[in-house]
């Protein structure tokens, strides 16, 4: 079996390839199946046997807690470590006590600081909005801090009255409206963790020819956290990127010695010569922002949290999650884990009506991390035609114009036959 390894700062991939994957709770068994036949076709048609994955199946959810009692065995998370490399399905989240959350418990163990989220549409599926052609956007969400670090104390608890004491007597707060009865959670936000999502949505801007980096704070409320994101933010631009990228920072210096002309013609100026324009906006005026106007944006750099409601609006703004690809990537040590991006929908669950795009896609996302461009662009293609042909599961198909409702089966069968 062979294992992608990471020298350089660059993934080496074998042509026979080992990928560990966690098949997934509720949905999982049908989405899971699905999407790897159609990327095993494609690798065989694209590459003619020369190329081929290995797939190792690991467990975690509902199904490894069945067989081991153990929600997340160690022995997957040695895999993921040991592989570099991995593909999930949706998993439920345990109740009561242990780990809140299996998806936040692999990122933060395998530090997957970047949670890459593509947004794009499909002609073919219907929208909620009257252009959504112009949606093409790259989410760079920061996956190990924020609220997301679950540090947080419950309301009554000697936990909560300590913390109430600490910032009372200790630090003088005295803002706490209804102390006795307040639950409370810390946010921490880091010069370190915010550079380094910053730093790889960068280099994804430069890598890929696109033209912009919009950080996304609320930093006119949370001054120095997400107001320390956005200003560590352009630090960053402005020390590592000196002459790739120009920032609003520089063009309102410029505004304010020179002249609104003279920012301007930098601006103009910058943009002709292909550097990438760094610039920030409020994360309430960037989801209105996005409806109006999506077009203005396209590498998006934000928080744990602002970059989970800014996932799932884009998302529906272009036919919804079902299509929503997703990955959780460490760009330091190579460490990467590619999922579906919705939950285990127990209710629909060995039902066949299953909509297996997202898993499918971000399978795309992993097949073009491996550098195995020709057959993700093949699966992209293929699904493209299926959709314009109004070929869809019936999450999708019911709000398509002439369309064919198509099985979990017969929507794999119809992608595969579309390649």
């Amino acid at each position: 079996m062979g294992k992608a390894t990471f020298s350089g700062g660059k993934l080496l991939v074998p042509d026979i390839v080992t990928i560990p994957y966690i098949e997934g709770d509720g949905v999982g068994a049908e989405i899971t199946p699905a999407s790897q036949a159609i990327i095993d076709k494609a690798i065989e048609k694209t590459y003619g046997g020369t190329k081929k994955i290995e797939w190792k199946e690991v467990l975690a959810g509902e199904k490894a807690y069945n067989i081991t009692g153990t929600w997340l065995p160690e022995e997957t998370m040695e895999a993921f470590r040991e592989y570099l490399i991995g593909i999930k399905g949706p998993l439920t989240t345990p109740i009561g006590g242990g780990i809140r959350s299996l998806n936040v418990a692999l990122r933060q163990k395998l530090d997957l600081y970047v949670c890459l989220r593509p947004v794009k549409w499909y002609k073919g599926v219907s929208s909620p909005v009257k252009e959504p052609q112009k949606v093409d956007m790259y989410i760079f969400r920061e996956n190990t801090e924020d609220i997301y670090a679950g540090i947080e104390w419950n309301t009554g608890t000697p936990e909560a009255k300590k913390f109430l004491y600490f910032l009372q007597n200790e630090m003088g707060v005295d803002k706490v409206r209804f102390p006795e009865s307040s639950s409370f959670g810390v946010k921490p936000v880091s010069k370190e963790g915010s550079q380094r999502l910053v730093k790889a949505a960068i280099e994804y801007a430069i890598k890929n020819n696109l033209p912009s980096v919009t950080l996304v704070h609320k930093g006119n409320i949370m001054k120095f956290t997400e107001g320390g994101f956005k200003n560590w933010g352009y630090e960053l631009a402005e020390t590592e990127f000196y002459g790739t990228t120009f920032s609003m920072v520089e063009y309102e210096h410029i505004r304010k010695t020179k002249g609104k002309e003279s920012a301007d013609k930098a601006l103009a100026e910058a943009v002709n010569q292909g550097r990438i324009i760094i610039k920030d906006v409020i994360a309430d005026a960037f989801l209105q922002n996005t409806l109006l106007s999506p077009e203005k944006y396209s590498v998006i750099a934000t928080l744990n949290l602002n970059g989970d409601y800014i996932s799932d609006q884009l998302a529906a703004m272009v036919g919804g999650i079902g299509i929503a690809p997703g990955s959780n990537i460490n760009y330091k040590t190579g460490h990467a884990i590619f999922e579906a991006t919705h939950g285990t929908a127990p209710d629909i669950a060995g039902k066949n009506i299953v909509n297996p795009s997202s898993l499918l896609l971000s399978g795309v996302m992993m097949l073009d991390h491996l550098g195995w461009k020709e057959a993700a662009e093949l699966i992209e293609n293929s699904l493209g035609k299926t959709f314009e042909s109004a070929h869809a599961t019936e999450d999708l198909a019911r709000f398509m114009e002439n369309s064919v409702s198509l099985g979990t089966t017969e929507f794999r069968d119809t992608v595969i036959k579309n390649l």
